[in-house]
């Protein structure tokens, strides 16, 4: 073992500020040398938790936990050299991985396990682990002959060098346009704070001016704050036809061939398995179990919806052409349309919003409301290392004392670092013979960083984001279960992943929730009573337009994954082409390429399963309405789902968790209501 190789250093937390990214392929050789001997050397007899599964999740925490900082920086300090030693660990790490499931000898033991006299005294997490990792056996081909399993292998290998190049066509695409304002004149109906952060974001790259780029915030505040119109279509046009044969990078950073390689690999892997389709073998592992209910799912809510969705459409365009002068609304006008008639409603302004936000409260809020729903503590480290100052680090206690997790939180967009948001895992809770090992999390998202003049403000959907975020963080960070291969979010369905987050943004929009940290960022006033109301009365404002977009991803998604057919290829643009006509909403121009950047389904694990949003948040409105019907911090509501889902891991299916919770199958209604649709 090298000693000097930070990623080998046996310490509770990663020695960020030192790993660099010659360490990662060293240390995962080392890793999996030591993993393949124990491997070798491994003859339980009989098998059980200590002689099986024990040394076994032992190897595999040192694996991901080496892993887990490789992976995670080349999302936030992104250069060439991360990106190298990140596909070859990967590569390593995926023909390790299927070794281990094409393994018979190992599949015997568990399989000895489950049949033998020691199954019955084995708790019940560890009997669920058995069980999973049975059926991943099964899933990673181990019945499969010689040269089956060859092929098989082969694929997976290219499945990951694919999927890593298409996000790095994806962040190369974002990164690589730029539009400087020499003068503001085209910022007219920008907000400050925006024209602010376009100024720092320019002095940052030795500029002056006003620095346009494809960072969230920064193409959101131009479509719906920019009143040039020109503006607005110039910045569509960049993003939305990122990674593709558009716009103004076409071919360079091009998705296309990658996104026919990805789908034809996936289903010739879902055949060597006997999946009919690459969407049946996605959901082996999920809480819905076939393709047509998964489709009756989406159609009827998209029936549910249609008609909302069409009055507001209709509504926008009137509105833009009555009150806008704008004869034909186009989609770069829409959320600008959209912010006017917002304003005009509700009569709120997201200048007048954003600074009853600031970050460092809007954060110390959330953090409160957790302490007091599940009587936590919940303290801010200071002497821990993170890869960016930016970055803050907090531990989770219960009210005894224990330490229940760990989080770093990354809350500012920047260059080199991916967009979007999301919850990674930087360990997994274990039982250890010095105690239990606490989950440790990263959850990451993309705000308005601070600038010389102003702190970090968020607006309201940044606030939604962050609180999303943290539910997926409080999912695997709150769990009592000491098997990693069952704990926090493993083991949870795919479909389910997203509840927990999804009932967490609930809490954004209540009035009694916002009074505890909407605070000027200047004066110190409240959030106005009457100002908090109006925020929450918005939330179901084209409510049904939103709703349709995610169903239109969702559908695109599934039945790309549902009718691939090698033969004919992926047919992209002809079935988003079906979708939308399907939808029969919003109209889509021909040069946008929604796929060549859809991240979520081509490399972020969402293989036929971008429905699972909607899935579960039918499971997280209900789950929702339980506390609004017993009272919004009643506390035995709070500990009742904390017991029955957030600390229970992936021990039972979902949908007993549900059932646990909730006392009855889940119903859409809530989630109906809550969008101001009808039930």
């Amino acid at each position: 073992m090298d000693s000097a190789n930070p990623l080998l250093e046996e310490r509770p937390l990663p020695a960020f500020g030192r790993i660099l990214p010659q360490h990662a392929c060293p240390a995962i050789d080392s890793i999996l040398d030591e993993n393949r001997d124990l491997i070798k050397n491994l003859n339980p007899d009989p098998p059980n938790e200590a002689s099986l599964l024990l040394p076994l999740e032992a190897a595999g925490s040192r694996l991901q936990e080496a892993f887990s900082p490789i992976q995670h920086l080349r999302a936030v300090c992104d250069s060439p050299e991360w990106r190298e030693a990140y596909q070859a660990s990967l590569q390593k790490i995926t023909e390790y991985n299927t070794d281990l499931l094409h393994n018979k000898d190992l599949y015997g033991y568990f399989l000895k396990l489950r049949e033998g006299e020691e199954w019955l005294g084995l708790p019940m997490p560890r009997q669920r682990e058995v069980i999973l990792s049975l059926r991943d056996y099964r899933l990673g081909g181990v019945h499969l002959p010689k040269e089956k399993k060859k092929r098989f292998a082969e694929i997976e290998q290219e499945l990951a060098t694919c999927c890593a190049r298409f996000t790095d066509n994806v962040t190369d695409a974002t990164g690589a346009w730029s539009l400087l304002l020499a003068e503001d004149a085209r910022l007219e109906g920008m907000p400050a704070p925006y024209r602010e952060m376009f100024r720092a974001d320019a002095e940052a790259h030795g500029l002056d001016g006003w620095r346009i780029s494809l960072m969230p915030p920064s193409v959101q505040a131009i479509l719906t704050h920019a009143n040039n119109r020109g503006l607005r279509h110039e910045v569509y046009v960049a993003y939305t036809t990122r990674a593709s044969d558009q716009g103004p990078h076409a071919g360079k950073y091009d998705n296309t061939d990658l996104i026919e390689q990805i789908l034809r690999l996936r289903y010739e892997q879902a055949q060597l398995l006997n999946f009919a389709t690459i969407a049946d073998h996605a959901l082996a592992t999920r809480m819905a179990e076939t393709p047509s209910q998964v489709l009756d799912f989406l159609h009827d809510l998209i029936e549910r919806a249609r008609e909302q969705a069409k009055n507001e459409w209709q509504e926008l365009r009137e509105f833009a052409r009555n009150e806008l002068g704008l004869s034909e609304m186009r989609r770069w006008d829409q959320a600008w349309v959209r912010e006017r008639l917002r304003i005009s409603r509700y009569g709120l302004r997201e200048a007048e919003l954003k600074p009853f936000f600031a970050a460092d409260a809007t954060i110390q809020g959330m953090l409160d409301l957790a302490v007091d729903l599940f009587q936590l503590e919940i303290s801010r480290r200071d002497d821990v290392a993170t890869w960016h100052p930016d970055v803050r680090f907090y531990e989770i206690r219960d009210a005894g004392g224990e330490l229940r997790g760990q989080f770093y939180l990354d809350p500012y967009a920047r260059p080199h670092k991916h967009g979007g948001a999301w919850m990674g895992t930087c360990a997994n809770r274990r039982r250890r013979e010095t105690g239990a090992q606490p989950a440790v999390a990263y959850l990451t998202c993309n705000g308005s960083p601070p600038t010389a003049d102003m702190p970090a403000l968020f607006g309201h959907a940044d606030v939604v984001t962050l609180f999303h975020e943290f539910g997926h963080g409080l999912h695997h960070m709150l769990t009592r279960v000491d098997c990693a291969g069952v704990s926090g979010i493993e083991g949870v369905e795919w479909d389910a992943v997203e509840w927990p987050s999804q009932w967490m943004e609930n809490w954004c929009w209540e009035p009694e929730v916002l009074n505890r940290f909407a605070r000027h960022y200047q004066s110190g006033q409240l959030l106005p009573e009457e100002m908090a109301g109006r925020l929450r009365d918005s939330r179901i404002f084209n409510a049904g337009l939103d709703l349709m977009r995610q169903l239109e991803f969702a559908l695109f998604d599934f039945r790309l994954h549902l009718e691939y057919r090698p033969e004919r290829g992926a047919r992209v643009e002809e079935l988003l082409a079906e979708v939308r006509r399907e939808i029969g909403v919003m109209e889509t121009p021909e040069f946008v390429r929604t796929a060549h950047s859809f991240e979520h389904i081509f490399s972020g694990g969402y293989t036929a399963g971008y429905y699972s949003y909607k899935w579960a948040e039918v499971l997280s409105g209900d789950t929702y309405a339980a506390f609004q019907e017993e009272g919004l911090f009643n506390k035995e509501t709070a500990k009742r789902f904390a017991d029955c889902v957030l600390s229970a891991g992936g021990v039972r299916p979902a949908a007993e968790m549900f059932r646990a919770f909730r006392g009855r199958e889940p119903n859409p209604d809530a989630l109906l209501r809550q969008m101001g649709l009808a039930a």
